[in-house]
């Protein structure tokens, strides 16, 4: 530490490769492939866990891992450099099917196209006469036979974009379309549930107010049946006046 700051201590090396990965430790390094020398560009891969470690906060260790190794460093992970080989491996196969397609072109012809490094329908239909008459062994007559042929080629390989271009939008639209059911779907039973609940909830409140209703007059008619009814006055008078002895006249 110096006053109180933590301070990384880097071994220098003069190989760049190796000065470069002692530059992003502690993040480990899967491999490093000099691009350009002379514009002095490397590229790093790493794990795919490692790469936020390598990059650090807002690409502050790259960035000064750059500084400190004097290179421009390109960092990816293990996922990113295999999807980037892959797309560079469709592309190149897509170049060799599409000069492939070129009717009544020879195979030679086709492969001195490849070697010479012409991309494709798009890229061939590009070139002038005089660059396609300058490959080896292609003199004008085959270079119109060449361009003509690139010409109905390109229009069959953009008919089959369009095609898988539609497909695979409908596909996108069934996706969403599915998913967007499948929400509704769920939607409709939390709903359900939730209606559910709340009946279930109401009848439960409503239990003991239906039992407290039953059992208001059931305690009248008990009361009732104790007490007896009571006689009424005249009758009771009389009846006591009769039990209770003559009249003194007759005593």
């Amino acid at each position: 530490e110096l006053r109180g700051e933590k301070i990384d201590i880097v071994e220098w090396n003069e190989d760049p490769v190796v000065f470069v990965e002692k530059a992003l430790s502690p993040a480990k390094i899967s491999r490093v492939t000099i691009i350009d020398e002379e514009q002095k560009i490397m590229e790093v891969v790493v794990e795919d866990k490692q790469l936020s470690l390598a990059i650090g906060k807002k690409g502050q260790n790259v960035r000064l891992a750059a500084k400190l190794v004097g290179w421009r460093i390109d960092i990816k992970s293990e996922e990113e450099k295999r999807q980037e080989v892959e797309a560079e491996m469709a592309r190149m196969q897509r170049i060799v099917e599409e000069l492939r397609s070129l009717e009544g072109v020879g195979e030679k012809t086709v492969q001195k196209l490849i070697d010479v490094g012409v991309g494709g329908l798009d890229h061939l239909l590009g070139m002038t006469d005089e660059e396609i008459t300058s490959i080896e062994g292609v003199g004008p007559k085959t270079a119109e036979k060449i361009r003509e042929a690139a010409t109905a080629a390109k229009a069959e390989w953009d008919r089959r974009d369009a095609e898988e271009a539609a497909r695979q939008e409908a596909e996108r639209l069934a996706a969403e379309q599915a998913a967007a059911e499948e929400e509704a779907r769920r939607l409709a039973e939390e709903q359900a549930a939730a209606a559910e609940a709340e009946e279930q909830a109401t009848a439960a409140e409503a239990e003991p107010q239906a039992a407290s209703a039953e059992a208001a007059p059931a305690e009248d008619t008990e009361a009732t049946a104790a007490g007896g009814e009571p006689a009424p006055v005249g009758e009771g008078a009389r009846q006591g006046a009769g039990q209770g002895g003559e009249p003194d006249g007759e005593r």
